[in-house]
């Protein structure tokens, strides 16, 4: 995936693999800094600005109000999201035929009695459906007297599917649903690319092609077509996951933060502190903590958005459409 990503790989190591409350702490780092940076660098003392009138407790009851209306409105937005899973029980009884059919499609793509029940082996053993017929289609092609240039194309394509797989299925081996591993490894299988590709070879080449090969390619496009709801479904549940374990942390933050700014409305005095400190005025020091704590509610959602938001942006196709830069060494001339 990363080889794929335009930009700065950090950035995007920051967005999805970082640790969420890595991320909360770097986001109310840099909301810390600014405070202090601006108090700092403005001709007018700080102890001076925040006497007149009154921005203190102007900044805290805004910050009350918009911490208690954020969380009521992010909770109950993740209830509306999580609510789909209920339904009565017609739709329950719908929802498990067709979860079981395609189970059942699946094990029958990787020559399996029973598809694995957890999520990554499910997938695992997707991705290995695909590289054993990647295998078995590089054998035909090399039992079989090809074109220079198909054959060139079939070896770099299966070399291409092979060496994913074996990168995806490494990383799915002890991967936990719940945890971010699992959809990363699905997302750094870039199946829409490889789906392309086989139907476009079998079409441009359909002439060249000898049964043996044409039936292990077109079982391959079968088993990589089969991924792609995959993938989806269980992305679907990874973000209800993530929305319940939001929810949570929000309630856990949201009191804290609320005591903080509301002792802070009711009993600071910025007239009480005109110390300094290591070169910062202790009023500057004292607001800036009680600002950042405040509004821990806000970086917690942010940081887990981010993820979100970023997953959805790069699996928003599903199936055969590329919407970004991706690996495109196979390509065949299309007349």
């Amino acid at each position: 995936m990363r080889e794929r990503a335009t930009g700065d790989t950090r950035l995007l190591w920051l967005l999805l693999d970082a640790d969420r409350w890595l991320v909360t702490a770097l986001l109310s780092g840099v909301l810390f800094c600014g405070i202090l940076a601006v108090g700092l660098l403005h001709p007018t003392p700080a102890l001076t600005l925040l006497t007149r009138g009154d921005p203190v407790e102007t900044l805290f009851q805004a910050l009350i109000t918009g911490t208690v209306t954020a969380v009521t409105l992010v909770l109950t937005l993740n209830q509306l999201v999580l609510s789909q899973e209920l339904g009565a029980v017609g739709d329950q009884r719908e929802r498990m035929d067709g979860s079981m059919q395609f189970r059942a499609d699946v094990a029958d793509a990787v020559d399996t009695p029973v598809s694995p029940a957890e999520p990554s082996a499910f997938l695992r053993s997707l991705v290995r459906g695909t590289a054993e017929r990647a295998e078995a289609a590089r054998n035909a092609a090399d039992e079989t007297a090809l074109d220079d240039d198909l054959a060139a194309l079939l070896s770099n394509y299966l070399e291409d599917v092979l060496t994913n797989a074996d990168s995806v299925t490494d990383q799915l081996e002890d991967g936990t649903f719940g945890e971010f591993d699992v959809v990363k490894a699905a997302l750094d299988y870039n199946y829409s690319w490889k789906l392309y590709a086989g139907r476009r070879i079998r079409e441009a080449y359909a002439d060249e092609l000898t049964d043996e090969i044409d039936d292990s390619l077109a079982e391959l496009v079968e088993t990589l077509e089969l991924f792609g709801p995959a993938r989806e479904h269980f992305k679907t549940l990874y973000f209800q996951w993530e929305l319940s374990d939001l929810s949570r942390t929000l309630l856990y933050v949201a009191i804290p933060a609320l005591t903080v700014a509301i002792t802070s409305l009711l009993f600071l005095d910025v007239q009480d502190f005109v110390g300094v400190t290591a070169g910062v005025p202790d009023v500057l020091w004292l607001l800036a903590v009680t600002t950042t704590a405040s509004l821990l509610p806000f970086t917690v959602l942010i940081s887990y958005i981010l993820r979100i938001v970023t997953i959805t942006k790069r699996t928003l196709a599903i199936g055969p459409f590329i919407l970004r830069e991706t690996d495109r060494r196979v390509d065949v001339d299309w007349d």
